[in-house]
């Protein structure tokens, strides 16, 4: 820890941002060979992410965890349900399509979230956010009409779902960007994980533990992997320009595809392959270049 801080802020944003990136890349990967049926992964990533992000809330807050929640107030309600739908696409998506598929269309959520904002919040966005978003819609299209027997039109709606909800929640969070709402993540793993168990005991199948091979692939998954992953994502953009993060998050994405090709032969066709270098080379032109302009801002004001 001590080590950790003697970094400078921007070592520390790289690595908290990077970090969580890398950590997260196998999610995809995971629950496809995990192999559960809808509900019942649903139902488990919820409640053990619960879990795990509560132990996170604990270490980071301690007597302070009730006040944590309470600065969240109504908005952190709604983040709570936001970011459920978010973890439902993402999971869902994964079931009846490609993984490459789905991480390919989530990372134009940053793009879904400034076009929102000029929409709820009135926020002005420049020629080239505009000329990302076209391009960036485009690929990600080029992907949703890819051949429907090999990358579900069911699976990516469902991507396109997580992307939407998640970039909601961008938009959300702008309008108290002085408060952390990771703890409500807490309720995001409650609400999914209820509701699917509800579906299965409603259905008359009952809960049943998995194998144990896949039991073990699940906690890994559930407890830890995507708890931390997902914190050291949500405080790394403390540290940086959220140019370099959003270079940063495309780790996940392109490393998550890797693990896919490799693993599991998951390999995209051409269509779907030049729709996601069209996503994937748009955000890294755009971060580039605005990593580009904020470094010439800084220098313009003095700042180091």
């Amino acid at each position: 820890m001590s080590a950790f801080r003697s970094l400078s802020h921007r070592q520390q944003g790289l690595l908290l941002t990077g970090g969580g990136a890398l950590i997260m890349s196998p999610d995809a990967l995971l629950i496809k060979v995990a192999a559960l049926p809808d509900a019942e992964i649903l139902m488990w990533r919820g409640l053990l992410s619960a879990l795990g992000f509560f132990l996170i809330v604990l270490v980071r807050h301690g007597v302070r965890t009730l006040q944590a929640y309470r600065r969240c107030g109504w908005t952190g309600i709604a983040v709570a349900l936001l970011f459920s739908l978010t973890t439902c696409g993402f999971v869902l998506g994964n079931q009846y399509t490609r993984g490459g598929n789905v991480l390919m269309i989530l990372a134009g959520a940053p793009l879904i979230a400034a076009l929102l904002s000029r929409i709820i919040l009135g926020e002005r966005l420049p020629r080239r956010t505009w000329i990302a978003i076209v391009l960036c819609m485009l690929g990600i299209g080029m992907i949703v009409i890819d051949d429907a027997g090999v990358g579900s039109w069911v699976g990516n709606g469902f991507a396109l779902m997580a992307a939407t909800t998640l970039a909601l929640n961008f938009t959300l969070c702008r309008r108290r960007p002085g408060v952390d709402m990771s703890p409500m993540l807490v309720f995001n793993g409650l609400i999914v994980g209820g509701g699917a168990a509800l579906v299965l005991l409603l259905g008359g199948g009952g809960i049943e533990m998995p194998p144990l091979d896949r039991w073990l692939l699940v906690v890994l998954l559930c407890l830890f992997i995507v708890p931390a992953g997902v914190t050291l994502l949500q405080r790394g953009p403390l540290y940086l320009p959220a140019a370099e993060v959003g270079l940063l998050l495309l780790l996940e994405v392109v490393v998550g595809t890797l693990w896919l090709w490799w693993i599991l032969a998951e390999r995209p066709t051409t269509l779907g392959f030049i729709g996601g270098g069209l996503v994937i080379g748009t955000l890294v032109i755009k971060g580039l270049h605005e990593r580009r302009l904020e470094q010439r801002l800084r220098s313009a004001v003095g700042i180091d």
